[in-house]
């Protein structure tokens, strides 16, 4: 008597017209169920999302036919980034990929390569382009929804699911990570992995968010899964939903930093004390993020201030994200006649982050020029570039010499 075959399910879909789900068997066979509710709201433009399970593949289809692919994490926690670059790139960077990959706009022949290089990159999968919650924000809140779809659409298609954490969260571990390794004897604390496909990471819980919870009832990488493809589709529902999403208010942030920064220009002071200075107020800015992480690591009051008094300025220039973030408040509030802008605060909090951990990050001129003084100051390798055709220059000489799926970390 033969062995009955083994089928197993190749892919599982949701699908808006039919409001069913269909199962797709390795025989090529199908069973539909019906959707009790329907997850696509009135303003998705999504039409079907298709998971490919054998693949760790998620693919998301758009009512005008449009297809999002992102790669789906998985629950050991593997290395699913297989040695290739990590090259973040500024919001107006990303316009500029959109608008050479589409065709449109006032684009040079020397960034259109570029962009079309670094597309053939990410399909090759020699680097990864991981968006974080700022291209989220920039993206969303604008008021053409055309230009929002097109622009959103292709952050979707070339980030492939792959998130830079939250840079919140991100400072977070790395305050906690100085405290264990100074006060607490704890060098094994690390910060993690900084570019990644988990769930709940692109808003951390410094924010006060909180994580989609796993599902009760189910085998745990079951419900692992069920998380991750929720994160998923909602990173992908949000970018392309109809509806724009407004921008919030950093005004009080503003107003503190222009105040601080026309009271030093004020000051009959050396450079150094301004700086001892600009580290007070930097340290007064993130002083809840050291209350909590001084908490968590159950510090005593002396031993917080013995490392506030002895120990903060060395750990904060040793941080790789939080590091750069204080050189940049240095290059800011020590130039004279500085004006502080709402989208400052963005900026400066991404970009160090992204220039603290990534291979490569393309940004605009003037917070561009803040990251590359700060990053020789503090005498690491500078790989942060204002026009696309340059970066690509870099990334082709390492990829030349090292070869894909060798990159150093």
């Amino acid at each position: 008597m033969s062995a009955q075959p083994e089928w197993s399910i190749v892919s599982m879909a949701m699908d808006r017209t039919s409001s069913s789900m269909i199962l797709t068997r390795s025989d090529g066979k199908e069973a539909r169920f019906p959707l009790r509710k329907n997850p696509f709201g009135e303003t998705s433009t999504l039409s079907q999302f298709t998971c490919f399970p054998g693949l760790n593949v998620l693919l998301a289809t758009t009512k005008s036919g449009d297809d999002v692919a992102f790669e789906v994490p998985v629950l050991d926690g593997a290395d699913q980034l297989d040695g290739r670059l990590a090259v973040y790139l500024d919001q107006n960077k990303w316009r500029v990929m959109a608008n050479a990959l589409a065709g449109i706009g006032d684009v040079s022949p020397q960034e259109d390569e570029a962009a079309w290089r670094l597309a053939n990159w990410v399909r090759q999968r020699k680097i990864i382009l991981p968006a974080s919650a700022a291209q989220y924000a920039e993206t969303t809140k604008w008021s053409d929804a055309t230009k929002r779809y097109q622009l959103g659409l292709m952050i979707l298609q070339l980030s492939l699911g792959w998130q830079m954490r939250d840079p919140l969260q991100v400072r977070r571990d790395e305050i906690r990570a100085a405290f264990d390794r100074r006060v607490g004897g704890n060098s094994g604390t690390s910060v993690g992995a900084v570019f990644s496909l988990a769930p709940n990471v692109i808003r951390g819980a410094a924010r006060g968010v909180s994580p989609i919870p796993m599902p009760e009832g189910l085998p745990q990488e079951m419900a692992f899964q069920t998380v991750a493809l929720t994160s998923a589709t909602a990173l992908i529902e949000v970018m392309l939903d109809t509806e724009r999403v407004p921008a919030g208010s950093v005004t009080d942030w503003v107003e503190a930093n222009q105040q601080f920064s026309d009271w030093l220009d004020g000051e009959k002071r050396d450079a150094q004390q301004k700086r001892k200075s600009i580290d007070a107020f930097l340290l007064n800015d993130i002083r809840l993020d050291l209350a909590v992480e001084a908490h968590a690591a159950q510090l005593t009051s002396e031993a917080v201030f013995e490392w506030m008094t002895k120990h903060a300025q060395h750990d904060l220039a040793a941080a790789p994200a939080l590091g750069l973030l204080r050189e940049m408040f240095h290059e800011r509030h020590l130039n004279k006649g500085t004006i502080w802008r709402g989208n400052d605060l963005t900026d400066m909090i991404y970009l160090s982050c992204a220039a603290g951990y990534a291979d490569f990050v393309v940004c605009e001129r003037a917070m561009g020029n803040a990251l590359r003084q700060g990053i020789k100051r503090l005498q690491r390798p500078v790989r942060v570039f204002r026009y696309l055709s340059d970066a690509a220059e870099a990334i082709e000489t390492v990829l030349t010499t090292t070869g894909p799926g060798q990159q150093e970390s």
